[in-house]
């Protein structure tokens, strides 16, 4: 889909500095969750392009991204005055790195990664599937989605932003299943060490770098 001016149905804060955006499908846009869209804002007389991940299992009415709102950003403090009912251009979906009804979704994520994580956890589960989800931040989002999650049978590990991965990914790769990854270059760095570390594979994975 190109630039697409598109109705914001809700917008609702899910964390520290985090707010999830509900944008009205287009007729012509389908996606899949873990890929991603391009919003497009005019700052100053410039073209100011951003994207994101879509954060919920399904795009059928409307379609959920998960934004960090910096207020000393360009864009962010954009972001962060939008309501419902307001306008925004988006394009896409892009990305080849997403769910596709593998029998087991297992997801490490960093930071912003946790909103490809719970939207791929909540498309397995209602699919009769089944996934797990080790997420790392100082500051979790998502947490009532994640805490949902753990109590309908999904594997779910939340750990601190110093913490190791190791064991908590050994545990999830246990029954093995299709590897996403998605988070900032640091965070894959660790994420990959710490899958061969518990003596996996990182050959197969589908991997989301955000930067």
């Amino acid at each position: 889909m190109d630039d697409t001016d598109c109705r914001v149905a809700a917008v609702r804060a899910v964390g520290p500095d985090t707010v999830a955006i509900d944008i009205e499908t287009p007729a012509d846009f389908s996606a899949r969750p873990g890929q991603f869209v391009k919003l497009t804002f005019e700052v100053d007389g410039e073209t100011e392009p951003r994207f994101y991940t879509i954060s919920s299992p399904e795009v059928t009415e409307t379609f959920e991204i998960t934004v960090g709102i910096d207020p000393d950003g360009t864009v962010g403090p954009l972001l962060g005055e939008l309501t419902a009912g307001d306008t925004v251009t988006v394009a896409g979906p892009f990305g080849s790195d997403y769910y596709e009804d593998e029998s087991r979704a297992v997801v490490l994520a960093g930071g912003p990664g946790v909103g490809p994580a719970v939207g791929i956890a909540e498309r397995a589960l209602a699919e009769g599937n089944d996934a797990a989800i080790v997420y790392r931040d100082d500051e979790p989002v998502h947490e009532e989605r994640l805490a949902a999650l753990d109590d309908a049978g999904a594997f779910v590990r939340l750990l601190d932003a110093d913490e190791d991965l190791t064991d908590a990914t050994a545990a999830a790769l246990e029954d093995g299943g299709q590897l996403f990854v998605y988070g900032f270059a640091d965070f894959i760095d660790a994420a990959t060490a710490a899958v061969e570390d518990a003596g996996g594979t990182t050959d197969d994975a589908k991997i989301e770098n955000f930067g």
